[in-house]
């Protein structure tokens, strides 16, 4: 596994050294500057090097380098996965942009959350909230500190997400699913891209430790029933979960049980990629005048989620040639102005409602150009935000919290489904 972690400035000068092997030396340091940092590397090649029968993982936060060394066939993304979970513990202790000062002002917590977070080349316990019971900044009071034996439980324990021992008032769950779509069509209408990416967020106080079970309307899930009156699923393609979900159930009968962290978590992510509700369809016109310098544009915009529901910030940047002197613009809502910068016609509504249709029409004047280059034509950027509403007919079915105390849970779940790369060709 990983036999030795550094932590290099933008000079290549090592500020953290831990060795978890003795089949490397912090000279392979040396190399590391002369053939990645010296010749400026990162940001064009990959993030792995090998050198000298040593293979060098790294990745970068701010002016600093966070390199794993290892002379075994380790799989890449677990190390870059520790990387990037080191850094997240580092921005918890030492604040979102910490940096090279406050690396050597806290050496000695550094070197803890080293020796805590891995043994032998092998992450261990990447918990923050964890990390936090028994390693602090000295700030923590007699009465705060953990009892020893719940601490050791915790530390190896399966569970090292969630502590024991946590009252509510209230047992509350709320349940974000936020879809972004991803379209592209060509000139002609046909579909090139079309999925949507979706995760499912959740901020949970609960008291205890209770056991959850959550459900979606997953096809597999609902041919399983016998109910001839539901609604058919959705087909999802491929989804990854929290550390919380027990895999093996899923596995079995798909089934999404856990025990859930306290407060704020991401459960799931998904993807879908048929029978998607698109939520605009958008019909562009562009007519070039050749020999009277002028565009003509018309579009139409229509909603297709239902009468009931309404989107906000729908942003449309509609492109025109770098050549535009002047634009006249009509729309029947919302407001649109020509912006050079962008070399595009930005039209914004703050309210468009579900089953409506708005229409766009603008003429642009041109400057005449002494080499008659055709214009690319970009496609139409379109931004969108559409509450309760979901592009791939996802929704919550059930949330079931159990508990040795059974208390009664109340249980909240909002839609959001925004434009992701929602692009169309003219």
């Amino acid at each position: 596994m990983i036999s030795m972690i550094l932590v290099l400035n933008q000079k290549g000068d090592i500020m953290i050294s831990r060795q978890y092997r003795d089949d490397v030396s912090r000279a392979a340091a040396d190399s590391f500057r002369l053939q990645v940092i010296a010749a400026k590397e990162t940001g064009t090649q990959a993030p792995v090097k090998r050198i000298e029968n040593c293979s060098f993982l790294y990745t970068r936060h701010l002016n600093m380098y966070f390199v794993a060394l290892t002379r075994s066939n380790v799989n890449p993304a677990l190390v870059f996965e520790y990387l990037f979970q080191k850094i997240r513990i580092l921005k918890a202790y030492l604040g979102e942009d910490f940096d090279e000062n406050s690396m050597r002002n806290n050496m000695t917590l550094i070197y803890e959350l080293m020796d805590e977070t891995m043994d032998f080349g092998y992450p261990q316990n990447c918990a923050v909230d964890v990390l936090r019971l028994y390693i602090n900044l000295g700030n923590i009071r007699p009465q705060d500190e953990p009892d020893t034996s719940q601490l050791t439980s915790q530390i190896t324990g399966a569970i090292d997400w969630r502590r024991e021992g946590i009252k509510h008032k209230k047992n509350e769950v709320y349940i974000d699913v936020l879809e972004s779509v991803n379209l592209l069509l060509s000139n002609t209408g046909n579909i090139l891209r079309n999925e949507v990416t979706g995760q499912v967020q959740m901020n949970t106080k609960l008291t205890g430790m209770p056991e959850c079970k959550f459900g979606l309307n997953d096809k597999l899930v609902i041919e399983k029933e016998t109910n001839s009156n539901r609604k058919p699923g959705v087909e999802i393609d491929d989804c990854t979960f929290h550390r919380c979900v027990r895999l093996g159930k899923f596995d079995a009968d798909r089934t999404i049980t856990f025990i859930p962290p306290d407060g704020e978590f991401e459960l799931m992510r998904y993807r879908v990629t048929d029978n998607i509700n698109l939520p605009f369809r958008i019909i562009p016109i562009f007519r070039e005048f050749q020999g009277q310098n002028r565009l003509s544009i018309n579009m139409k915009v229509i909603a297709s989620f239902a009468s009931t529901l309404f989107a906000t910030h729908v942003v449309v940047k509609i492109p025109v040639p770098k050549n535009t002197a002047k634009t006249k613009i009509k729309t029947s809502f919302g407001r649109a102005k020509y912006e050079p910068e962008t070399h595009a016609i930005v039209w914004r509504v703050k309210r468009f409602p579900g089953c409506s249709e708005c229409v766009f029409g603008a003429d642009v004047e041109l400057m005449p150009t002494v080499r008659n280059k055709a214009w690319s034509r970009p496609p139409i950027n379109v931004d969108f935000q559409v509450p309760m509403f979901t592009a791939s007919g996802v929704h919550v079915r059930f949330l079931r919290v159990y508990d040795k105390s059974g208390y009664h849970t109340n249980r909240w779940v909002r839609y959001i489904t925004k434009a992701g790369g929602y692009q169309v060709r003219i």
